[in-house]
């Protein structure tokens, strides 16, 4: 009896491992291939003559070449910043269709195999807790209230769906069919 038990507890808990691991391999392929795929904005080089020690002149004025390299470097800076919003937002897209795509499909095929679709589940919600952190970086608050909107949605769904009350009367009225 006892050894049944410790042999079921094993089987549970070697699936949840695999299922938490599924998800998060998945999340991490999404945030991968995102990244490998669709190249975020280059960052400005600080130019390199501001850098160094002494730039003011004897008479203590700073020369007019490194005030013009220092607007320059603002000016480049400001259009780097607005073009990272759009990336971020563009990001947080891809990953929140990615996301409803595994969820769904976690919900179409919940019965052919329980525990890699759990994993599939797990990394849909890990991709949606990506998208979200990827909309906050946007600094667009209406696009971030859409992206948890939709997520909100989506986990709605999937909890009415996997826990409700007339999910288990179904899944017990086919199993006895």
């Amino acid at each position: 009896m006892r050894e049944d038990y410790t042999a079921g507890m094993e089987a549970k808990l070697s699936k949840f491992a695999y299922t938490l691991f599924l998800g998060l391999i998945l999340a991490l392929f999404v945030g991968m291939g995102i990244n490998t795929f669709y190249a975020s904005p280059k960052m400005p080089e600080y130019p390199h003559s501001l850098t160094t020690a002494g730039l003011k002149s004897p008479d203590g004025a700073i020369p007019e070449e490194d005030i013009q390299a220092q607007r320059d470097y603002d000016e480049a800076y400001k259009e780097y910043d607005k073009q990272s919003q759009i990336y971020h937002r563009n990001v947080s897209i891809i990953a929140l269709v990615t996301a409803v795509l595994f969820v769904a499909v976690s919900l179409v095929y919940e019965r052919k195999n329980q525990v890699i679709m759990n994993g599939v589940m797990i990394g849909g919600i890990f991709i949606l807790v990506y998208s979200i952190g990827r909309g906050i970086a946007s600094n667009d608050t209406k696009y971030t209230f859409i992206a948890v909107a939709v997520s909100l949605a989506v986990v709605l769904v999937l909890g009415y769906r996997r826990f409700s009350d007339v999910s288990a009367t179904k899944k017990l009225a086919k199993r006895k069919k």
